[in-house]
């Protein structure tokens, strides 16, 4: 298969199961584009999410983005991209005329209590994964002797910094970047 329509079909599924935003979506993306497909390394991912963090735009939608140029160039990107927000697209107009025509239904505000609660869960595996990658490298081999000093000092000192003077999230990304350059180099 054409690896710009496997990007298309791979990201449009993830679009579909995109319930809760992108960080509840990370494990999902990771599994497919790491784990199945093999497009990507873990490592590449991790830089791939850091990155899509810090650009303008939903983190779901950026990732893919950038997975798709990574692996097919400019069309892989175009074709990541509009699989991504496709079914959102869809799902979202079908939704609101949904929600309009029954917006008073107590079982409809009890399913939406129900998704609230599974996107929790998704968010929390999201945030895992990504302290699990930055601390050991790896979610598989996490031991003592192969934690990552270095990272986290450097975590435990920007929330340090963001907890106690309540320094913009843009002045810690940045002074971050300064720490990883000095320490990584």
């Amino acid at each position: 298969m054409n690896i710009v329509w496997k990007l298309f079909i791979t990201f449009l599924k993830i679009g579909l199961l995109s319930i809760g935003g992108g960080y509840a979506i990370i494990p999902l993306i990771q599994e497919q584009v790491v784990g199945q497909n093999n497009w990507i390394s873990g490592k590449m991912f991790t830089d791939i999410i850091t990155i899509s963090q810090m650009t303008p735009g939903p983190l779901a939608v950026n990732t893919s983005t950038f997975v798709g140029l990574q692996v097919g160039g400019i069309t892989g990107a175009l074709a990541a991209t509009t699989g991504c927000i496709f079914c959102g697209i869809i799902i979202s107009l079908t939704l609101y005329k949904f929600f309009q025509t029954h917006q008073k239904s107590a079982y409809v505000l009890e399913v939406l209590n129900g998704l609230k609660s599974a996107s929790l869960g998704l968010i929390i595996s999201a945030a895992s994964t990504i302290i699990l990658l930055a601390l050991y490298g790896s979610q598989s081999k996490i031991d003592f002797f192969s934690l990552n000093w270095i990272a986290l000092l450097i975590f435990l000192t920007m929330l340090f910094l963001l907890r106690k003077w309540k320094l913009n999230p843009i002045v810690i990304i940045f002074i971050s970047g300064i720490a990883g350059f000095v320490f990584y180099r």
